[in-house]
């Protein structure tokens, strides 16, 4: 999968550390976190519905709620279920105890668990987009009990 955002990050960092998109992730890990939790079109979309994303699983009930107005969009549908599934993973991150973004060696960024367990949360995200299943809310829930 193309990552765009790992592009600003190259950018902000120089063309000597273009690297794999893993090893971006070992070599500075908060700086692609905080890429990952960018979500502008996400944010965009939800500030002009008046949902405030503060990370919190508050925010991911609220999301769920929104009307689905981008689904008549199908240029617009997979940037924001792509958004919506970093998003997922960066409320994951920051609340849930030994939650971590992981790359894989296809370049799909996912969330591990303390556990082991791998979330594919850009999956969930588009899927969330198009059909509104699963809910964001309620898989940050099952994520969480693990």
């Amino acid at each position: 999968m193309n990552i765009p955002f790992l592009d600003n990050w190259r950018k902000r960092h120089g063309p000597e550390r273009a690297t794999a998109p893993a090893e971006a992730l070992d070599m500075d890990p908060e700086g692609i976190a905080e890429l990952l939790s960018e979500c502008e079109l996400l944010r965009a979309q939800a500030q002009s519905a008046g949902v405030a994303l503060d990370d919190s699983a508050a925010s991911l009930a609220a999301l769920d709620q929104l009307q689905p107005r981008w689904r008549e969009d199908p240029e617009l549908l997979p940037w924001l279920g792509n958004d919506a599934g970093l998003y997922l993973g960066t409320v994951v991150v920051r609340t849930v105890a030994g939650a971590g973004w992981h790359i894989r060696p296809d370049g799909q960024p996912v969330v591990l668990l303390g556990n082991g367990r791998e979330i594919d949360v850009v999956e969930a995200g588009q899927g969330w987009a198009a059909d509104g299943a699963p809910e964001l809310s309620q898989l940050y829930a099952e994520i969480a009990e693990s």
